[in-house]
């Protein structure tokens, strides 16, 4: 549970203080105040990387060249500094951590839900595998290095596939070697993470929706037909049989980084075939089974970011998922306004932002 949290030149924020209650806090205000720098704040601390942004320098506060941000875990402190000359500085209970594994074990499961999760279900193929690293990060401690290794080779790979007008095969080999170790590991805990999490996803799906719907996952390999004895992909073999096709395109043509997550509702795509409702359930199941599968995995609830969310949703699926999310999880929500607060939401704590300032108030 995270008790505190401490913001400096963080997007809109010169300085925060927050006290966080166990339960639930709402933070209210219009567009553009803050609400959701400060659930992103929370999620760069506790996993060292933002739903919002792909590098963290995109974060810091406009004229400023670092930020900082802090906070309590019940008996644990987490500091985190980054700068654009040194990079990023991460301590635990005031000790550096030189490595970023250390830093995360000791810190908390995150779950994001946010308006913009349609892009999961509508959008390309890179939205639903950052859903699926992100929760493999949090699962499997050997996925993040392996994760930032393979993501290291494919850009020096491509580099070299687009940076002579004969590519050099034996320079692009020695990567291609680095995306198929590293690559094994992604997949089989990819394809692990789908199978436990396919039967959360197909209950939440029914609970939210309130009807028999039948939601189907399924992982799209995009390392081809190649296999080892053991059944992990060959990724080496199938690149080296389609070195003309690389030539042509100059990019790597497969490999994790092209795999994706297909999701069918009564046995239909949902991006094509699935009305918004449906479509808008299926995100809200594909995060709610997330935080089931952390709380099986991890014995313990994760912390739910909710952003802008409940305004967006009409009484059932609102209820519905009030019902089904874990109760003992604390929960940051934010929202332009309280029409949809009702007695089930008694206690939680109201935080107004207002142009980068926070005041607590009763809720109503």
């Amino acid at each position: 549970m995270l008790t505190s949290l401490k913001v400096n030149q963080f997007r809109c924020f010169e300085s925060l203080r927050l006290a966080l209650a166990p339960g639930v806090t709402i933070f209210v205000g219009d567009n553009a105040q803050g609400k959701t720098s400060i659930l992103e704040a929370a999620c760069v601390l506790l996993r060292l990387q933002s739903p919002r942004a792909s590098a963290l320098g995109e974060t810091v506060k406009f004229g400023h060249d670092a930020f900082a941000i802090s906070g309590s875990l019940q008996d644990t402190e987490l500091q985190l500094r980054y700068s654009e000359k040194s990079g990023r500085r991460l301590a635990v209970d005031g000790e550096t951590q030189k490595r970023s594994g250390d830093f995360l074990r000791a810190s908390e499961l995150v779950v994001w839900m946010a308006n913009d999760d349609l892009s999961l279900i509508r959008g390309y193929g890179d939205g639903r595998r950052r859903y699926l690293d992100f929760m493999a990060a949090q699962l499997y401690p050997a996925y993040r290095p392996a994760l930032k290794t393979y993501e290291r080779a494919l850009r020096s790979r491509n580099f070299l596939l687009k940076r002579d007008a004969a590519p050099k095969w034996a320079e692009i080999d020695a990567y291609t070697r680095l995306l198929d170790e590293q690559g094994a590991i992604l997949t089989r805990h990819r394809h692990e993470m789908i199978e436990q999490l396919r039967p959360y996803a197909a209950e939440a799906q029914k609970q939210i929706s309130g009807r028999e719907e039948t939601l189907e996952l399924t992982y799209e390999l995009a390392s081809g037909e190649h296999r080892r004895d053991n059944g992990d992909a060959d990724l080496a073999t199938e690149l080296l049989s389609r070195r003309d096709e690389e030539f042509r395109k100059r990019q790597t043509i497969a490999g994790p980084h092209r795999d994706d997550l297909a999701l069918n509702v009564n046995g239909m795509p949902a991006a094509k075939f699935a009305s918004e409702g449906q479509q808008r359930t299926l995100a809200l199941a594909l995060k709610l089974a997330q935080s089931r599968l952390f709380f099986e995995k991890r014995n313990r609830p994760p912390l739910l970011l909710v952003d802008d969310v409940f305004g967006e949703l009409d009484p059932g699926r609102r209820n519905a998922l009030m019902s089904a999310w874990p109760a003992d999880s604390q929960k940051l929500i934010t929202t332009t306004h309280l029409d949809w607060l009702d007695d089930r939401f008694a206690g939680a704590e109201v935080v107004t932002v207002n142009e980068g300032k926070v005041a607590v108030r009763e809720t109503p």
